[in-house]
């Protein structure tokens, strides 16, 4: 009898276990990618006509990190492909994350602190190499992006050169529902230090690399970091190597002197993925107007987040106001959406009401031509520049 007990007993754990792994990934996700829906108005139809006829693309999502088929409409988080093609969504950069201190913020962080993802990959039950591995964290999540691809080549092509991007301009202009998924990494910590990384990561897709994420590397420092560093020799030889295999550049996180320094040895433009101009939204998260400037006039790509760390009012009205200013700024060309969608922010509107932003850019007094430019051009145009060409 006591046996039948204990079994039933283990058995009912067992259970438990699984059914806890089972819904935890997803309270942890709506705890973190929240959408705090707004009553916004319906499209006018020559504006809806107008933002269909856009090319648009981001700059910046976490997508990857959740436990969830980005192939099926979820309800929870940001992203996925079916709200892409409702909001028109052409080209999406999946970032991966593979290290977030305990306690992170933007003033301060150490980077010997626990690592939250590390329980997040164990209770989403991702494979054990990456339990204890960032290489292998940032390769796992690439390999959910290639493998949704093979399912539905028909939904979504990963970009990986010029090539493609041209392949999948060609395919949306064809009136095929198609959209594009590039990977890049949150920091380059994935690197575990050693550079050869940089070519696996490359060869299983990789073709953007951040330096940092909240807490200073190997590669110098954070601007959420300890020390406020600027690049290490170890950080001159990554930026070195990224540019040989034409893997395009990220500064978001990095801190301002690491930002003078990549400046003054980069061969290539470099991009600041996720951000928002300090001049209009004074915050630890955007540097000074004046070093973004100088990323602007070595040909740099600045994308405008959706949340209030970097626009300060994270409604559609107020994202259109932080890309005005960034125009103003930065110029026209230099302009793009970088939403951090699924990146453990509140936002607004998920990636299917884009049109709402291009709504209010519009009401706001932006011209078509420059909205055009802001809601993908300058990326797509950047992209086919300075991606791989084959």
């Amino acid at each position: 009898m006591f046996r039948k007990i204990l079994a039933t007993i283990v058995v009912l754990i067992a259970f438990a276990g699984v059914g806890l792994l089972s819904f935890a990934p997803a309270i942890a996700e709506r705890r973190y990618n929240v959408v705090e829906h707004m009553d916004l108005p319906a499209l006018d139809a020559e504006t809806a006509e107008f933002h269909n006829s856009l090319f648009i693309a981001d700059l910046h999502a976490d997508t990857l990190l959740w436990k969830r088929d980005i192939l099926d409409k979820a309800d929870r988080g940001h992203v996925d492909i079916p709200r892409m093609v409702e909001g028109n969504l052409g080209l999406q950069v999946f970032t991966t994350v593979t290290k977030t201190p305990a306690g992170l913020n933007s003033n301060h962080n150490n980077a010997d602190a626990r690592d939250n993802i590390t329980l997040l990959a164990m209770s989403q039950l991702w494979p054990m190499r990456t339990w204890s591995s960032l290489v292998e964290r940032a390769l796992y999540q690439a390999s959910k992006l290639t493998d949704a691809a093979k399912r539905a080549p028909k939904r979504l092509m990963v970009i990986r050169n010029a090539g493609d991007l041209t392949r999948l301009i060609a395919r949306r202009d064809n009136g095929e529902p198609v959209v594009g998924g590039m990977l890049g990494t949150e920091g380059s910590h994935a690197l575990e230090g050693e550079i050869a990384n940089v070519d696996r990561l490359y060869d299983a897709g990789f073709r953007l690399m951040s330096l940092h994420h909240f807490f200073d590397n190997a590669l110098g420092g954070s601007l959420h970091g300890a020390k406020n560093g600027g690049l290490t020799d170890f950080g001159r030889k990554v930026v070195k190597r990224i540019e040989e295999k034409s893997i395009l550049l990220d500064v978001s996180h990095s801190s301002q002197q690491v930002v003078r320094d990549t400046l003054k040895i980069a061969t290539r433009p470099l991009i600041v993925s996720h951000t928002g101009t300090h001049g209009h939204c004074k915050t630890k998260r955007n540097i000074p107007d004046a070093l973004m400037v100088q990323v602007a006039k070595k040909g740099g790509l600045i994308g405008i987040g959706f949340w209030k760390g970097a626009v300060c009012d994270n409604t559609p009205a107020g994202i259109a106001k932080a890309l005005t200013a960034a125009v103003d700024l930065l110029g026209e060309d230099h302009i793009a959406l970088g939403s951090d969608f699924d990146g453990a922010v509140t936002t607004k509107i998920d990636v299917s009401q884009l049109g709402q932003i291009t709504a209010e850019l519009r009401k706001q007094g932006m011209s078509d031509a420059v909205i055009a430019k802001v809601m993908g051009g300058n990326q797509r145009d950047f992209f086919l520049k300075y991606l791989p060409a084959q």
